[in-house]
Formats: C-alpha cells, structure tokens, sequence
C-alpha cells in the first residue's frame, strides 16, 4: 500500500511539473535580455535576469491604461454576476412560483449553445441600445450565466427549509431573510461564483475585441494581442506581457483557493 502512494505521488508531481513547466518558462524568459530567447538552444534560465522588458512595457506603450481597464471591468463584471445571479439562484431553489421548474430546465438548455453562436444577436442588440464601444457593451454578457444561476442554485438547495419557514412564522420580510440567513449560507458559493466570475471576464478576449473600437479601451488580451502584433520578433516582451496578464487572476485563486474547492464540492452533493 505504501507503495502504491508513492508511485501515486510521484505520478501527480510529474503532472503537476509538467503543467507548471509552461509558466516557468513564461516567467524565465520575461527576465531575458531582448535576443536571448531566440537563441539555440535557449537558455533555461535567464543569463542576467532584468525587469528592462516590465519597465519597456509600461514605459513604451499603454500598458498601465490596458490594467487599469481590465481591473475595473473585471470587478464590476464579478459584482453583478454575484447580485443578480445568486438572487436568481436561490429564486430557483426556494421560492415557489408558476412554471419554475420548466422555466429552470428551459434555461440549462442553453448550456449545450456555444457562446460564440449568440454573439451576433448580443452585438444587435449593443448596437440597438447604443453601447457599442462602451465599457456597458462589455459587461452586458456578465450581468447573468446560467452557469452562474445553476452553481448556486444547486448549493441553495441544501439550505433547510424549515429555517426559512420559521423566519417568516417570526415576520421576517423576503428581503432579511435573503441578507441575514441566506447570503451567509452561500458563502462559499459566492467565492466559488466570484472567482469563476472574474476569471472569465478578466481573460475574455473574443466579445471585447467585437465590441471595442476604441484602443484606449482595450482590455489587457486584447492589447496583448495587438502588441504582440507590432513586436512579432520580441518574445521576452511579449512574455512579460503575458506575467502581468496572468499574475493577478493566479494570485486571487490561490487566495480563494480554499473557499472555491469547499463551494464545489458541497454543491456537488445536491440535485
């Protein structure tokens, strides 16, 4: 049996180098002198390790404007994400209205329709309200997922309703039992909703490369994009391009980390 752990261990620390690898490397030649990366072989590592490339790339284009942007929409795309999908959520799972059960499995059908199928009449419609090249084109797509409505729909199950029941026996409005007992029943959930919530915006690339026109409102894949455009020959600037992309959607998983795996595995165990 020991055995067979170690074998086990070993096996997942291979897969675990094996996807990190990637990103080592990312971070290895960010660190590069301009040229160096193009060399054969490439150095593993980078021979005189330099910031000149973040520096270059924050000096030299806008940068700085391209996170700043993708920042603010990202958060604001998580906040409505999290009002009005929980709200439809618990909706869903607890409260008692006509067709909810057909109108809820009408709604997962959508799950097996690509994104990209609905894209054109999402842009008719931006355009029809004037919001095309705007940051509210943007995050029209993120007010509600059906995603988000199932995941927590699917935790706001376990809550008992007996609970709910004796709040209203005591007279507590529909309004203070979703803030006093149920929003701090979702917790984990809500982490679940928010980190998926701002990874998907933060790293959208397709919907704000339609809707923008305007570069200065270009999110940070979309100017990675472009950038990479204008300097096809300078790999260690674009893989600093790339550090400053991912580093902040890494660093709030590994924050919400804990919060996102209990939000999953505990919705898991309802239907």
């Amino acid at each position: 049996m020991r055995r067979g752990g170690l074998l086990t261990n070993a096996a997942l620390w291979l897969i675990a180098l094996f996807a990190l690898a990637p990103l080592a490397w990312m971070v290895s030649v960010s660190l590069m002198a301009s040229g160096e990366a193009s060399t054969f072989p490439p150095p593993l590592l980078p021979p005189h390790p330099t910031f000149a490339n973040f520096t270059g790339l924050f000096a030299d284009t806008d940068m700085a404007r391209y996170l700043v942007n993708s920042l603010v929409l990202a958060t604001l795309a998580t906040a409505m994400s999290l009002t009005f999908n929980v709200m439809a959520g618990y909706a869903f799972a607890k409260l008692r209205f006509a067709g909810r059960d057909r109108i809820f499995r009408l709604l997962l059908t959508a799950l097996v329709i690509p994104a990209q199928v609905a894209m054109i009449p999402l842009f008719l419609i931006c355009k029809a309200l004037g919001v095309v090249d705007s940051f509210a084109g943007v995050l029209i797509p993120s007010i509600a997922s059906v995603f988000g409505i199932f995941l927590v729909r699917q935790y706001a199950l376990s809550i008992p309703d007996e609970m709910l029941e004796a709040a209203r026996i005591d007279g507590a409005s529909e309004g203070r039992i979703f803030r006093s007992i149920v929003l701090p029943t979702l917790k984990p959930i809500l982490a679940t909703l928010a980190t998926f919530s701002f990874l998907g915006s933060w790293s959208d690339f397709l919907w704000p490369l339609i809707i923008l026109n305007d570069g200065r409102k270009y999110t940070l894949p979309v100017a990675l994009a472009n950038l990479s455009r204008e300097h096809v020959q300078d790999v260690e600037l674009m893989m600093a391009g790339s550090v400053v992309t991912l580093l902040p959607v890494l660093l709030l998983f590994l924050a919400l980390q804990r919060y996102y795996i209990a939000g999953l595995m505990a919705g898991s165990v309802k239907g």
